[in-house]
């Protein structure tokens, strides 16, 4: 029995994602929850930790994307590892799909139940298990967030630098691989994990880099730490994280500048990367995104492509670092250079910065966001920005453009409305054009977000067929029923 998500799945969705989903459900027919298999969850978690109703099931059936809702047959929301591995097993006796469900705050579709099922909450499992101060590490549960973990962090004098922008939970962004403003100098997800605890589609408990391990280097064996980074939920279901944590540092600077061209901008960018400055933040905002950015946040800035820096570092020499970036910046023409050391003006700076996917959706009431996400060689970045910009020129759609373009990476954030299929047309291809063009230079359809279920048509040409067939293979030597996250990423 293929689940009614599927109908409504096959209206919403592109030729490619059709095909990828029904070569899904050709290998693995999605088994149908009936009201004993319920009981079951009930008897496993206790009555108060299962919900059948709409409208927690809804809530459940989508992220902060554009995506449609599909909604799951049932909520269960987990107190412990027992509890999940309980869960995982009957969903794996019984092949019933199973969803991982953390903040939903992804941006790929990623926790959408297209099968139906079983979507599992994690988030009352909300402990910080242990922090460890003298070696820069900390151990998490999956429902602890990255606000609440750097509030409870503060008296040690340590953060996790890691800022995907949303108050995403840890573990969901190990799923996803998350990264953000912070990573042209922080790095991502995937070089902060030291270790996971996972629960595999079949109930067992396994941890990736050995039980209580928490060492910043290891030579043993497979590494099954990044294989479960990134995974989005596909293999299981992660319920513990030990992550690197870091120093405050002792200065924070933050600046705003403004060009007349996009590559005036990207090359400024470009600049600042070869002269050997660690920049901690290095963001662009493209002329319609700074539009967004006024109305949305109260600001007053200069409607043009502009940058937003940020300076960690020792008090002594971290001026010197900003004067020389000041330097390449008035070089390439940028002009209104303001410096901001006020912790309250660098904070509303950047939550209004944070807040730039609601701010573009705002300008069309009702509008969802369609993120884009490539990510390329820095020294790519201009020619892939500027063909973009020509793009959504030529479409006539609005797309506010930002990124965290000191790493190469970059978002197109287009708010739409599934009723105007016209936009929807235009975006979509604007959206293939950008991932077909990014992996042409040497880079990726995705840099942060995932593929989820908007980017599976992109994938086989990133790492090609024999690539693919090894994700497949991987898939189901862990998940051999397909039971976990199931028309996500490969099918």
């Amino acid at each position: 029995m293929i689940s009614r998500c599927f109908f409504r799945y096959l209206k919403q969705t592109s030729l490619a994602d059709y095909v990828a989903f029904r070569s899904f459900s050709r290998s693995q027919t999605p088994a149908a929850v009936t009201s004993s298999f319920i009981d079951s969850l009930r008897t496993a978690v206790g009555d108060n930790n299962v919900s059948t109703s709409d409208a927690i099931r809804e809530q459940h059936g989508h992220d902060e994307s554009h995506h449609e809702v599909y909604k799951p047959d049932v909520v269960v929301f987990a107190e412990s590892v027992e509890q999940v591995s309980k869960v995982a097993k009957l969903c794996n006796e019984k092949k019933v799909p199973l969803i991982p469900f953390g903040s939903g705050t992804g941006l790929e579709g990623g926790v959408n139940a297209l099968s139906g099922g079983v979507t599992l909450d994690v988030t009352k499992m909300n402990q910080i298990v242990e922090v460890n101060a003298e070696d820069f590490d900390c151990t998490v549960q999956p429902g602890v967030m990255r606000i609440a973990l750097n509030s409870y962090l503060r008296d040690t004098g340590l953060w996790f630098p890691i800022d995907p922008g949303a108050d995403a939970s840890i573990c969901g962004m190990c799923a996803t691989s998350a990264s953000g403003t912070n990573a042209v100098r922080y790095g991502t997800m995937r070089e902060n994990v030291l270790n996971l605890q996972v629960v595999l589609p079949d109930g067992r408990v396994i941890h990736t880099a050995g039980k209580g391990k928490r060492c910043r280097k290891t030579s043993a064996g497979y590494n099954l730490t990044n294989l479960f980074v990134g995974s989005e939920g596909t293999l299981g279901i992660i319920t513990q994280a030990t992550i690197k944590l870091y120093g405050l540092p002792e200065k924070t600077i933050a600046a705003v500048c403004h060009f007349k061209t996009v590559q005036e901008a990207v090359d400024t960018v470009v600049q600042i990367m070869q002269s050997g400055i660690t920049m901690a933040k290095l963001e662009f905002l493209d002329d319609k995104a700074i539009e967004a950015f006024n109305k949305f946040s109260k600001y007053n800035m200069p409607v043009a492509q502009s940058l937003f820096l940020e300076f960690h570092g020792p008090a002594l020499g971290l001026e010197d670092q900003f004067n020389t970036v000041k330097d390449l910046i008035e070089l390439n023409g940028g002009l209104g250079l303001q410096m901001a050391t006020d912790e309250d003006e660098r904070k509303r700076l950047w939550k209004a910065r944070h807040e730039m996917l609601w701010a573009c959706t705002a300008l069309i009431p009702g509008s969802k966001p369609y993120s884009t996400d490539i990510c390329v060689p820095i020294s790519h970045l201009p020619e892939v920005i500027i063909k973009t910009k020509q793009w959504i020129d030529e479409a006539k759609v609005l797309g506010p453009m930002v990124g965290h373009v000191g790493d190469g990476n970059f978002h197109v954030f287009f708010p739409v409305n599934h009723s105007d299929k016209e936009t929807m047309a235009k975006v979509k291809d604007i959206s293939s054009k950008m991932g077909y063009l990014a992996m042409d230079l040497n880079g990726t359809c995705t840099g942060e977000h995932g593929i989820g279920m908007g980017k599976c048509h992109l994938l086989e040409k990133e790492i090609g067929p024999v690539g693919i067939q090894v994700l497949k293979d991987v898939k189901k030597c862990f998940d051999p029923n397909g039971i976990m996250n199931p028309g996500k990423i490969i099918s």
